[in-house]
């Protein structure tokens, strides 16, 4: 029997059909996706693309050599590897002639400039790079593979022998990748933000106020609070600020408890819950549960907008689970975040519920990224309906959100997959940087939830079945800010969107960057008081496109 080859095999000519994968590919992945790249990026994705789909086109011969279906006639196969390369070269000088033209499409509709003149050169030296050491790397595994199956074609039928290396050969390749370099990516990851989080910024002293979460009279600890939680306290909005633009307005409370102020989930809940109650938390208008992402960062946006509306009558509340990032924290511990946060609203919300119901504070909840993912994944909807809270925002729901996948595949039909119409919008409306595209006004039930989410935020917009079938929320028409341009590709869109998550964070009122304008919309329509005006929303807009960026 003729000897199989492997699925990464070892020879030095070009594999036909791998080439014209590597190739298609290739420039599918010049074409726009939903946040713009710089050339080392571009090329990044370039040449991972190119170099798996080059073994995409070894996997196919390897399963019909597996299945001895007849080859190619040899005249036939140098005519046909002429034309194949012919087809090649024209297509990859194609994309390189567009390369610029299509980065831009998504540029422009994120407000920023045009790339330079040598934007498509620098990304084919970067992609040939990168294709160039996975291609070495394949074939290393491709003379492991060989090894293997010559020693055990001595002892077993070549079929057997050829499932059996590709099976050692992949686990070999995955023991080692898992083992030695994830496993010592992530020690060195958690290692590092973990010093990070125990960095405590110059200017940022301890609070006198007794009041305050950190100063010498509080439950809390300074130092076991994390640099976001210590940014946090430290950093809301000056009363002279609120007084401004409210005359009645109070210093709001913001009380965070830190990963290291007590040892479990249930432990610091308690703790939050104690130190609520010290500051005289429960005597405010509103109660805000906020969950923060993976590092323990608080969205300064949507928490100073909030305080504004409410005129600092409000208390905040949230409590770190970790200190690595949102994605990193979903792969290494995820269930830390879900145990925090149920933790946190179930120990606020009995207490709350005690209370008498004229003489307690309106509770809200709010998540961002991870923690709008942690907060629906843990808030009891139907539990709350004998005792309902007034709502919350969620903003940047990842795709894997619960309540945002109900929303989102059970929408009405006819609206957007991007901004969808939920049942009759008494309880959840979806709200983007144009508002909620609801005519009228309809009124709202007891609670309000929004979900304030951009068409160009990738983690909300991916989905693993993109690898094989078109997004809806790409059809027509489109969210403002994903280019017209933006096209569809079997498997390259799931790799383009994988990254576009990874660099989403670059624009603000873009992607995955939240502005404090649309916070200010989604707001208002949740937990503005019962007097509130479209002139005091202007008011306010004016007033936060005048503030310093957020730190």
């Amino acid at each position: 029997m003729l000897r199989i080859l492997g699925f990464f095999h070892s020879r030095l000519r070009p594999s036909l059909l791998g080439l014209v994968i590597a190739a298609a590919a290739f420039c599918a992945s010049f074409t726009p996706s939903l946040v713009p790249r710089d050339p080392l990026l571009q090329g990044l994705i370039s040449g991972l693309v190119a170099a798996l789909g080059y073994e995409a086109g070894n996997l196919l011969l390897l399963i019909w050599r597996f299945l001895q279906l007849p080859t190619k006639h040899p005249r036939v196969e140098v005519f046909l590897r002429v034309v194949i390369y012919v087809l090649v070269a024209l297509g990859v000088g194609y994309s390189m002639f567009h390369a610029a033209d299509w980065q831009n499409a998504v540029r422009d509709v994120a407000g920023m400039p045009p790339v330079d003149t040598s934007h498509p050169t620098k990304v084919f030296a970067i992609s040939a790079v990168v294709m160039l050491i996975l291609w070495l790397i394949f074939r290393a595994l491709g003379v492991l593979f060989d090894r293997i199956e010559a020693t055990l074609a001595r002892v077993l039928p070549p079929r057997v022998s050829v499932l059996i290396a590709l099976s050692l050969t992949a686990w070999l390749a995955w023991a080692v990748t898992d083992g030695v370099f994830v496993d010592r990516a992530f020690r060195a990851a958690d290692s590092f933000f973990e010093t990070a989080d125990e960095m405590i910024s110059p200017d940022l002293a301890p609070p006198d106020d007794p009041d305050l979460s950190g100063s010498p009279h509080s439950l809390i600890g300074w130092r076991d609070m994390g640099r976001w939680g210590r940014a946090f306290v430290s950093r809301a909005p000056e009363i002279d600020e609120l007084r401004a633009f409210d005359p009645d307005a109070i210093e709001p409370i913001r009380v965070y408890v830190g990963r290291n102020s007590a040892p479990t989930p249930q432990a610091r809940a308690d703790l939050a819950l104690a130190e609520l109650l010290r500051v005289g938390a429960f005597e405010r208008s509103a109660l805000l549960i906020a969950t923060p992402v993976g590092t323990g960062f608080m969205d300064k946006y949507a928490q100073d907008t909030l305080e504004f509306i409410r005129g600092g009558d409000i208390a905040t509340v949230g409590v770190q689970y970790s200190y690595l990032t949102s994605a990193l924290a979903l792969m290494v511990h995820p269930e830390y975040g879900l145990d925090q946060s149920q933790a946190l609203f179930q120990t606020i919300y009995d207490y709350w519920a005690r209370l008498p119901k004229d003489d307690r504070p309106q509770l809200y909840v709010f998540g961002l990224s991870q923690g709008a993912y942690n907060s629906q994944a843990t808030l009891p909807l139907l539990d709350l309906l004998a005792d309902p809270i007034s709502g919350g925002v969620w903003a940047g729901s990842p795709f894997l959100s619960p309540i945002w996948q109900d929303v989102r595949n059970d929408r009405v039909e006819g609206s957007a997959a991007w901004r969808p119409i939920f049942g009759n919008s008494t309880l959840i409306r979806a709200m983007n940087q144009n508002g909620t595209g609801l005519e009228g006004d309809p009124p709202w039930g007891p609670m309000r939830f929004v979900f304030l989410q951009y068409g160009s935020d990738p983690i909300v917009n991916f989905t693993f079945t993109s690898a094989f079938q078109r997004p809806e929320w790409m059809n027509s028409p489109r969210a403002p800010d994903v280019a017209p341009e933006f096209r569809w590709f079997p498997f390259v869109t799931t790799l383009q969107l994988g990254l576009d998550m990874a660099t989403s964070q670059q624009i603000e009122g873009f992607g995955h960057e939240y502005a404090a304008q649309d916070y200010i919309d989604a707001w208002v329509a949740v937990a503005a008081p019962d007097d509130w005006t479209a002139e005091r929303t202007e008011t306010l807009r004016d007033i936060f496109a005048r503030r310093p960026p957020a730190y």
